[in-house]
């Protein structure tokens, strides 16, 4: 029983890995920095993500402007679908005012987030119901597909060449606030 003992505790020390000293003018000495420099670098571990049941990790797709582009362009319909990093949105079966007994769905892929022709893909369905109920879905071919995809082309461009505003006065949560806006309080 000793033997196996030492034999365990052995295979424990050695599975902890060897000694690696650290130079500390490369480590920062406060948390916060130390926290960003970890996360940044991808070294970042919660215990509250062990807990989490489903769920799943979200993106905030602020910075791409195509995508911000077609949700506003598209904020007529409602959405059934908005996936950012499976690149894709998709509206819910929406009516045209002129037409009865039809609908429309959009679907608009993300091939790119750059802004370009070819990084977009736009399909549109139809749908045309009878009187009694019966349904046919059909792919619609025309230009409108085109066009939307120009606007929304057009409206990424704008809202590039506008970029972010930051706001000056924004307070930072729980006194985080970089090193350069200190010294310049």
């Amino acid at each position: 029983m000793k033997n196996l003992t030492l034999i365990f505790a052995f295979i424990l020390v050695a599975s902890c890995g060897i000694y690696k000293p650290v130079d500390s003018r490369k480590i920062p000495v406060n948390v916060d920095e130390r926290a960003a420099k970890n996360i940044a670098e991808g070294r970042s571990f919660r215990l509250g993500d062990i807990t989490k049941k489903g769920g799943g990790s979200f993106e905030f797709a602020s910075s791409n402007e195509m995508w911000r582009a077609s949700i506003d362009l598209l904020d007529f319909a409602p959405f059934s679908n908005v996936d950012y990093s499976g690149g894709i949105i998709i509206t819910d079966w929406f009516a045209d005012e002129n037409t009865k007994n039809a609908y429309f769905k959009i679907t608009v892929r993300f091939l790119s987030n750059e802004i370009r022709a070819d990084g977009l893909k736009i399909i549109i369905h139809k749908k045309t119901c009878d009187n009694s109920g019966i349904c046919s879905v059909s792919k619609v071919k025309s230009t409108l597909s085109q066009e939307i995809k120009l606007a929304i082309l057009k409206e990424a461009a704008i809202l590039k060449e506008k970029g972010f505003v930051k706001d000056p006065n924004y307070k930072y949560p729980l006194g985080r606030e970089t090193k350069k806006k200190k010294k310049k309080k």
